[in-house]
């Protein structure tokens, strides 16, 4: 079968293989080792991440932190999950081809769990086309390609990718590709990748959501930054937030200054954060339903928090509980690492929207222990 080319190369990302790779390197070493709130890094078993996909002058760095998060000690497979922005997808589709192409090298997929992916006959295939259009999965490759080049001898012996587009997929369809994709989750020797970016904001996206009422606690947990630059760490689980009673800003409105637009961005995504946070679907997806949030990874992120729901359900029915046990539980939830609850650890956007007439784009990078 035929090769994906890296067809975003030399438009949102370097095509020259050195200068991409010092790129990353350079990304990544700007992570610091230990993270506030979240002890060294990778924490051990932080097998899934959530990372943004624009062009790298905007994703590069913010991706850097949750790639620097990954745990690979374990890793036999991985599992890229993106959304499709150009073609209709009502479910998920697989690539047909066996390798992906980075300028840094190319990356073989997994044939063996494609293919048992596609005995459930849940899954699409892609065409050639959609799958070199898209670029939610093209701008991870990169990133996956380098850390696995340090974390592997050689190229022949990085674990094989299973990329997986998914469409606009409602919650119940969610937690059926959830419930396949759960028993890969469980392995220990599985990585999952989750494609997002968050808010975009503005006329030429059809969203200017604006919250008037500020959460008290944005400032203490997650510190917004524009332009690729900037300092923060990600929004905490467990916040008791007031919402205010959001309303769509108009072309001739005056900017609004308190808050001002682009802090009410950050309680916007905030809240979405939170929810992830929380490990619960449901409330996911009704936070999504009430501000209307333009997270356009909501779907890839609905499934494998659907999955983790499902493995946290068969291990409640399988665990008996016991003091040791909560004990510990509470301490992963003081570092922030409760097992199978997501972590983040950076946020930015695009820009500072100040008036009506701006727009930007928000990004934000997390990690769960499994």
């Amino acid at each position: 079968m035929a090769t994906r080319e890296a067809t975003h190369a030399g438009s949102w990302y370097s095509d020259h293989g050195p200068t991409l790779s010092a790129q990353l390197d350079q990304w990544l070493d700007q992570v610091p080792d230990i993270i506030e709130g979240v002890g060294s890094i990778p924490p051990a078993g932080a097998r899934i991440i959530i990372a943004p996909h624009a062009g790298y002058a905007y994703s590069g760095p913010p991706a850097a932190w949750a790639y620097k998060s990954l745990d690979l000690s374990k890793a036999k497979r991985i599992f890229l999950l993106g959304p499709s922005h150009h073609f209709y997808l009502s479910g998920c589709a697989l690539s047909q081809c066996t390798n992906y192409a980075t300028p840094l090298g190319n990356l073989k997929l997994d044939k063996t769990t494609i293919a048992e992916l596609h005995k459930t006959g849940k899954f699409d295939k892609m065409a050639l086309g959609t799958d070199e259009e898209e670029h939610s999965l093209e701008m991870h490759l990169p990133y996956i390609w380098k850390v696995l080049s340090k974390a592997f001898p050689n190229p022949s012996t990085f674990p094989p990718l299973t990329p997986i587009l998914i469409g606009s997929t409602k919650p119940t369809s969610e937690r059926t590709y959830g419930t396949l994709l759960a028993p890969y989750l469980r392995d220990p020797s599985s990585i999952f990748i989750i494609s997002s970016d968050f808010c975009h904001w503005g006329l030429r996206f059809s969203y200017t959501y604006y919250l008037p009422s500020l959460l008290p606690s944005q400032s203490q947990s997650s510190t917004t930054t524009s332009s690729g630059s900037g300092s923060g760490s990600g929004s905490g689980s467990g916040t008791n937030l007031t919402r205010g009673a959001g309303y769509s800003l108009k072309a001739k409105d005056k900017p609004p200054s308190s808050p001002r637009i682009h802090e009410s961005i950050g309680s916007v995504d905030k809240l979405c954060m939170d929810a992830i946070t929380t490990g619960s679907h449901m409330a996911f997806t009704d936070i999504l339903k009430e501000t209307g949030n333009t997270v356009c990874g909501r779907h890839p992120i609905g499934v494998v928090m659907a999955a983790l729901e499902i493995l946290e359900k068969e291990d409640g029915d399988d665990d008996e509980v016991n003091t040791e046990d909560v004990e510990k539980e509470m301490e992963g939830l003081r570092k922030g690492k409760e097992k199978g609850r997501f972590r983040f650890v950076r946020y930015e956007r695009s820009s500072d929207c100040m008036k009506v007439g701006d727009s930007s784009v928000s990004y934000a990078s997390a990690f769960a222990v499994l």
